[in-house]
């Protein structure tokens, strides 16, 4: 559980034709990672290849396309015994996808321009309401006139006095049927010979021309009645197309439950070509990451499967590559909402030990630390309690950081913020604000001396035997950082720094300062001066970290204040106000308050942890898989 299961580099050479059939096997095993790594080092997969692979992405998009119209996915129904897809097979395949698609797009275009006709009647009837009000035959008022100037527009309603005079001095009147978000809708007439100096006027005015569209130049009326029959043309026509389309899916439903098994079958392949094969005349390697254990299952499938001799070589990942090997996170049931937060920040390196337990550990107990009452807490637990669906995965998260608040509100006697109904069983935090703090110091000391033990391990397994002793994040960076805080205790509690604290920080800080020192290129001097600014960076930088976790304290007293502004309001309100404004304030608390610790919680394990052993640059392990396992695979493999 607290590291990724270990991992072998595959190498496997085989006769080119028995390519296909490696690929089931690989993908019926699930365990198999395609890594071309390694055999990009030779050429290219061969035309063959690459054209099987290009035909399976053009079968597959056809497909999706097909089932994106018919609204369904059918059922993988894999046979007992799935055999390779031939190239020829899936070339045929792709071609009769093609013909499916293109009869249900003619009928889905059918369909689509139905639509269109709809929308575009729609914004006729929309156009059709601004001549509500208007009891006339519109052709007949816009046609050609001979001796009249007929327009139809609008124009803001306060300039509607003074163009009605304006025109009555051309010999124009105005007729305004309807006025609209300030603009006044109407007809100008007058008489024709007029058209520059009357278009003039109309400009001044901000006159803006309506255009009527030829389907409503009749009578208002008649055009409603004539664009109704349209509509109700079109949704008879939209049912038959509809139908039309169901029909062309349906009757081919078992060709395309048929192209969907052997598009299944034929993927492994093909991810295979893309990712992991590379080949040699008539050889082909394929390569990638397996894990240890199911080696000997691999070597059985593969003995079962291929007709032609073949050679397997497993062997250890080399120290230089564990960069690329991906890794498998065995992640228990309980802690899979606290390992969605952890991959938030990223996935464990291959050997890295994965911070999951450690983090559900001391998150919980950090929340608790943080927001301690004994009634919130509950009130949090019942809810994490009652998380379903989506959120169903942060339901074991929330119980946890519930019951952690109770247990810390026992410590402080708190119950919804009351300290006198039950007597704390350690003491309420501003009784002795000052050793709260000192608490939230030394459990941030903890905290950061488990992460480098955690670092030492991690920094072996990358950079060997020397970088875990003498590195600023490994044994000579926690011997300074402990001597240090050995000395400042004694310090503190009024005795002297002491020799012992004093040469653990000499013998860190050396070792920190040669490591340094070795690792950096260029002058003497130069390097000096960095191993100097590393040596000192690291012991600042310890002491930020820890201090940093004075805030644990801090929240600590600042829940028992808000509490406290709280009773103070509810006592200034006074009867059952007051009981109204505890109730609310106690919801304000948890919502507002509950969020601000939660997010203090996470940015410390993120910053003060993390950051300090976790490079969380891991790969996480996509295996190769028939779509009928990929549910397995899902839940660990």
């Amino acid at each position: 559980m607290l590291r990724p299961l270990a991992m072998q580099h595959l190498s496997l050479w085989l006769v080119r034709e028995d390519a296909p059939a490696a690929s089931l096997a690989l993908a019926e095993l699930g365990a198999f990672c395609p890594d071309a790594a390694e055999g990009l080092k030779l050429d290219f997969p061969d035309v063959s290849e690459t054209r099987f692979r290009d035909v399976y992405l053009s079968a597959r998009s056809r497909l999706d396309r097909i089932l994106g119209h018919c609204g369904m996915r059918p059922e993988v129904r894999m046979p007992p015994a799935p055999q390779p897809v031939p190239l020829e097979r899936l070339q045929t395949l792709d071609a009769r996808l093609g013909e499916i698609w293109s009869a249900c797009f003619e009928r889905g275009e059918a369909l689509r321009r139905i639509e269109e006709e709809r929308v575009r009647i729609g914004q006729l009837l929309a156009t059709l309401d601004t001549f509500s009000d208007l009891d006339v035959d519109l052709g007949a008022l816009l046609a050609e006139h001979r001796f009249l100037d007929v327009r139809l527009g609008s124009a803001p309603a306060a300039n509607l006095s003074r163009l009605r005079e304006a025109l009555a001095l051309a010999g124009f009147v105005i007729d305004v049927f309807g006025e609209v978000g300030g603009a006044a809708r109407g007809i100008v007439v007058g008489p024709a010979g007029h058209e520059v100096q009357i278009a003039s006027l109309l400009a001044t005015a901000g006159w803006r021309g309506i255009e009527v569209p030829p389907e409503l130049r009749t009578h208002p009326e008649q055009a409603r009645a004539d664009l109704g029959a349209r509509l109700a043309t079109l949704a008879a026509r939209e049912k038959e197309a509809r139908e039309a389309r169901e029909e062309a899916w349906q009757s081919r439903w078992d060709e395309i439950e048929a192209a969907e098994t052997t598009l299944a079958l034929a993927e492994p392949y093909a991810n295979l070509v893309e990712n992991a094969l590379r080949g040699r005349g008539g050889l082909t390697l394929v390569t990638g990451w397996l894990p240890a254990r199911d080696a000997q299952a691999l070597d059985a499938a593969l003995a079962r499967r291929l007709k032609r001799p073949y050679l397997l070589k497993l062997r250890e990942p080399e120290r230089e590559e564990r960069g690329l090997v991906p890794s498998i996170v065995r992640t228990p049931r309980l802690l899979k909402g606290f390992a969605t937060l952890v991959h938030t920040y990223g996935i464990p390196r291959y050997g890295e030990i994965d911070p999951t337990a450690l983090f559900a550990v001391s998150f919980v107990l950090m929340f608790g630390m943080m927001f301690g009452d004994i009634g919130q807490g509950a009130v949090l637990a019942a809810a994490g309690f009652l998380l379903r669906g989506k959120l169903a995965p942060a339901r074991v998260l929330a119980v946890a950081c519930g019951v952690s608040s109770m247990f810390f509100g026992l410590l402080y006697g708190s119950v919804f913020g009351f300290e006198e109904w039950i007597h704390p069983l350690w003491l309420s935090p501003l009784s002795d604000p000052l050793r709260m703090l000192g608490v939230a110091v030394f459990w941030g000391v903890g905290f950061i001396v488990i992460a480098s033990a955690i670092r030492m391990h991690n920094l072996y397994m990358q950079h060997g035997a020397e970088a875990a002793l003498l590195d600023a994040g490994g044994a000579a960076g926690l011997t300074l950082y402990l001597g240090a805080v050995i000395g400042l205790v004694s310090v503190a509690r009024g005795g002297a720094f002491g020799y012992v604290p004093l040469a653990m920080m000499t013998a860190g800080g050396a070792a920190i300062f040669w490591h340094a020192f070795r690792e950096q290129q260029g002058r003497p001097g130069e390097r000096v001066l960095v191993a100097v600014i590393e040596t000192f960076e690291a012991l600042i930088g310890f002491f930020a970290n820890t201090l940093s976790f004075m805030r644990v304290g801090a929240f600590s007293l600042n829940h028992v204040a808000l509490a406290l502004a709280v009773f103070t309001i509810a006592g200034m309100i006074g009867g059952a106000g007051s009981w109204v404004a505890i109730v609310l304030g106690n919801v304000f608390i948890m919502v507002l308050e509950g969020a601000i610790v939660a997010i203090q919680a996470l940015r410390l394990e993120y910053y003060e942890g993390f950051s300090r052993f976790f490079s969380g640059d891991g790969r996480e392990f996509h295996p190769l898989l028939l779509r009928t396992n990929r549910n397995n695979h899902a839940k660990g493999v």
